[in-house]
């Protein structure tokens, strides 16, 4: 197993981690106020928030789990897409929720003391950074699956190893 590849593999673990753990803070924030409040709000911007929280848990959870130095870890790449295409998707949650509030456009991050805006926005961020993260790691995932297997050919032959039994 090269150290290039493990050193990577860590380092985009932790960042998946702790964007993971910068939004999960930010939307549970917004959840605990909304649910203290005693105002009868709407179901659908919760189900959103709380899909995005769930999100945050579950990658944080398979970001701790994967973190320990095992070569399967390398090989849970279609779980790492799967998590990538689901943080895109709380992303888009993020955008959309964004637009309903007056805090400009969505790619300007000037916060002008606006602590709500500011918040939000950092979410935002800190989602598209999560799934970034997690396309990187799948790709890593997939870069040293298929280097292992050329790895095991000699001459473009595939050797057998000892003791196991051909299938002709």
């Amino acid at each position: 197993m090269p150290v290039i590849s493990r050193l990577a593999s860590i380092i985009l673990r932790i960042a998946e981690i702790a964007f993971a753990a910068v939004v999960a803070g930010v939307i549970g924030h917004y959840l605990a106020q909304l649910n203290h409040s005693g105002v009868d709000v709407d179901w659908w911007p919760q189900s959103r928030w709380i899909y995005t929280e769930v999100i945050a848990g579950l990658s944080i959870l398979l970001g701790l789990i994967w973190l320990i130095p095992f070569s399967s870890g390398f090989f849970s790449w279609p779980m790492d897409i799967i998590i990538s295409l689901a943080w895109f998707a709380a992303f888009g949650v993020l955008v959309d929720t964004l637009r309903q509030l007056d805090c400009g456009s969505i790619w300007s991050w000037r916060f002008r003391g606006d602590r709500i805006c500011g918040r939000w926005k950092a979410a935002e961020a800190f989602s598209f950074l999560s799934a970034i993260v997690w396309l990187v790691s799948a790709i890593v995932g997939i870069w040293f699956t298929f280097r292992k297997r050329d790895n095991n050919t000699t001459d473009g032959v595939r050797r057998r190893r000892w003791g196991r039994r051909s299938a002709v």
